[in-house]
């Protein structure tokens, strides 16, 4: 045990919780980390308060909050990434003739790390720093889609957690659960007008060693144009094999959105 047994064992909490398919009751966690109940108890309300810990009363189960989900993504926003990405977006702009970015999931939104401008396109919304509601971005359910259904239950406990921008998209948990299964079974996301009306985007996943989604890879297009929409999906779910080859350091065919 370190010289702080308190923090030590609140990361092996949050380690437990996080290799979970599902929340979990009080007594699973006790015994995978050794804890007596008092201790696993109050170190589980102490992290509650925090947000790294939600609770699901009614099913007496405890899973990762919001706030676990931002500090896994610190690392996704950090320089390693963006030098991973940089390169394979430039080429999918110069694969696609449109504009493409890569975004992180930060809590409920998605965070633009980097953005690449196709030559004579107009800028977009999706500038590095801007952040949007995960729910209407094809960046944002390209990940949602990835996640356990635990996880995204915990991002969108009620109704009030759904953004509108331009009335359109998911309102409800019902609604993104649809909405993601969809996503899996295309296995890649696509959103029309519902960040910017006009404009359209696809997205696809970029996975960790662990098939945890750590970015969407997306392309933005208008949607009055005659685009091949199959091909620019193609291409956007090329690029983020090739992106989680690279993060993962292994091959991408395990996918989570082919779970």
């Amino acid at each position: 045990m370190s010289q702080v047994p308190a923090a030590t064992r609140t990361l092996r909490v949050l380690r437990f919780l996080a290799t979970q398919a599902d929340p979990v009751p009080l007594d699973r966690v006790m015994r995978a980390c050794d804890l007596p109940r008092s201790t696993a108890y109050h170190l589980l309300n102490t992290m509650i308060d925090e947000g790294f810990v939600v609770h699901l009363p009614d099913e007496h189960r405890y899973g990762l909050g919001v706030a676990a989900f931002e500090v896994g993504s610190g690392f996704t926003r950090q320089e390693p990434l963006a030098r991973l990405a940089r390169r394979p977006l430039a080429e999918l702009v110069d694969r696609t003739g449109h504009g493409a970015h890569l975004a992180v999931l930060h809590g409920r939104d998605v965070l633009y790390v980097i953005e690449e401008r196709a030559p004579g396109r107009p800028p977009l919304v999706t500038d590095v720093g801007v952040r949007l509601p995960a729910h209407l971005t094809a960046s944002g359910r390209t990940i949602l889609a990835a996640l356990p259904a635990s996880q995204v239950r915990a991002l969108y406990p009620d109704r009030s957690a759904f953004v509108d921008r331009h009335g359109k998209g998911p309102a409800s948990l019902s609604a993104l659960r649809s909405l993601l299964g969809e996503t899996r079974q295309r296995g890649h996301a696509s959103e029309d007008g519902e960040v910017t009306p006009g404009l359209q985007s696809v997205a696809a996943a970029v996975l960790d060693h662990n098939a945890h989604p750590v970015a969407g890879v997306a392309v933005t297009f208008p949607s009055d144009e005659s685009t091949d929409v199959t091909a620019i999906a193609a291409a956007v779910t090329a690029t983020a094999e090739r992106l989680t080859r690279r993060v993962s350091g292994g091959p991408a065919g395990t996918s989570a959105l082919r779970r």
